[in-house]
């Protein structure tokens, strides 16, 4: 792997030379504006909530397949098949955010979000096409968003509070997970649930991506687009930048925090427990906490630490899954895997993309967020497939699905750690 960029590859140009009247020209340096905090980010934070209390709100989607006559493997392969679309659309989200700035894709992604979740109210058959195809759609919407939010968030700091200012920014998400995950116990708690409980649900969710749409357009509605400027094939920017084995902590998140909002709603439904709100009640709470707290260590000690702490929660966090048997009983893995979430987001967006220069900042940002798709990509058919033979072997179906995914995550991890010691032998910086 080449050499990570020195620090000043990674911010924009010098300014150009300065001449004082009656004096030769000279380099004058220009104070560097905090930039990071200020409506636009607030604006960004309030549109990034709405769409997490839409987003929480899905979580249900398990239900809605369950409606329609599916399995948890046809619930694995769904959401597998829209993260190969999410991921598809991954690379070619992040040059367009460089090339026509972050705006664009933004605004484009919000309303693709909410014609999808319309879209859904015509959805009568798990098996056809149409479901796989909304998937698609509904996951590159969210790339395209979350994607953009962050680069234009993210490009108004500096590179050392990259992971500052994604950590903040992402407390957002978890106050408007609980209120979503609220909301969908109560338009779906239900002993039968039936078309209009379902409708209710997407229509909720559409209402409010079309509230995120509007605060987004007004957040950077004095945004430039980017100048345009020669640059690299794509490939060759991945290949001269790209960040090494942390993208493995992505696929290892992408895949263990994504198990909650997709399987949770069936795991408590096993368990004969109606109600999966005390899980985001407590994980939202301890989340913003332990993200707050920790804002600052990535500027401090760099990313390894938190790495480090994250993937020790986060296989702990589905190891105790297992204790579970009443509804508050939640609230042991919850704190767990709340406290890897709030570590391992920011830790792996910033070492993803705190590498590349400023211009190419947002198909870094995208790069690691494709490796998050890629991890949920492979563990929910893993997860399905777990699910299906261990009921046919006549095993404990989900405590059999938490012991797999516990050791996959720690093999993860271990893989991990011999190649940050190889690279601090090799003299390499956190």
């Amino acid at each position: 792997m080449p050499p990570p960029p020195t620090a000043a590859a990674a911010e924009p140009e010098c300014p150009p030379a300065v001449r004082e009247p009656g004096q030769r020209p000279v380099s004058r340096p220009v104070p560097v504006q905090n930039t990071a905090f200020g409506w636009p980010f607030w604006l960004t934070y309030g549109a990034n909530f709405l769409l997490m209390v839409a987003v929480s709100l899905l979580y249900r989607y398990g239900d809605f397949v369950t409606f329609l006559g599916g399995s948890e493997l046809n619930l694995g392969w769904i959401i597998s098949v829209g993260m190969v679309g999410s991921l598809a659309m991954r690379f070619g989200q992040g040059f367009g955010i460089d090339v026509y700035g972050p705006r664009k894709i933004w605004l484009c992604s919000s309303a693709l979000f909410v014609l999808t979740c319309l879209a859904h109210l015509l959805v009568n058959d798990v098996n056809g096409p149409l479901v796989y195809v909304l998937r698609v759609f509904y996951q590159s919407s969210l790339a395209g968003f979350f994607g953009a939010s962050i680069t234009y968030i993210s490009g108004r700091a500096p590179a050392a509070r990259i992971a500052e200012v994604v950590g903040t920014l992402g407390t957002s998400g978890f106050v408007g997970m609980v209120l979503g995950t609220w909301l969908g116990d109560a338009l779906l708690n239900f002993t039968k649930i039936d078309r209009s409980h379902v409708d209710h649900m997407f229509l909720a969710a559409a209402m409010l991506g079309a509230a995120s749409f509007v605060i987004s357009w007004l957040a950077t509605r004095r945004h430039l687009p980017p100048a345009k400027r020669k640059r690299l094939p794509m490939f060759r920017v991945l290949r001269r930048y790209h960040p090494g084995a942390v993208l493995l902590i992505a696929i290892a998140t992408g895949c263990g925090l994504s198990l909650p909002g997709v399987f949770l709603s069936r795991y408590a439904a096993h368990l004969e427990i109606a109600d999966i709100g005390p899980f985001f009640t407590v994980y939202c709470p301890t989340a913003f906490i332990a993200r707050v707290s920790m804002r600052s260590v990535p500027e401090r000690f760099g990313i390894r630490p938190m790495i480090f702490v994250g993937m020790l929660a986060l296989v702990a966090g589905m190891l105790l899954f297992l204790v579970v048997r009443q509804p508050w009983q939640f609230v042991i893995p919850a704190v767990s895997v709340a406290i890897a979430h709030a570590a391992l987001f920011p830790a792996v967006i910033a070492g993803g993309s705190g590498v590349f220069p400023a211009r190419y900042r947002g198909l870094g940002t995208t790069l690691s967020l494709a490796f998050f798709d890629l991890g949920c990509l492979i563990g929910s058919p893993i997860v399905g497939e777990v699910l299906y033979w261990a009921e046919r072997f006549g095993w404990p179906a989900y405590p059999t699905m938490f012991v797999v995914v516990a050791a996959l995550l720690g093999l993860l991890g271990v893989i991990y750690a011999v190649s940050e010691r190889r690279k601090r032998r090799s003299g390499f910086p956190a």
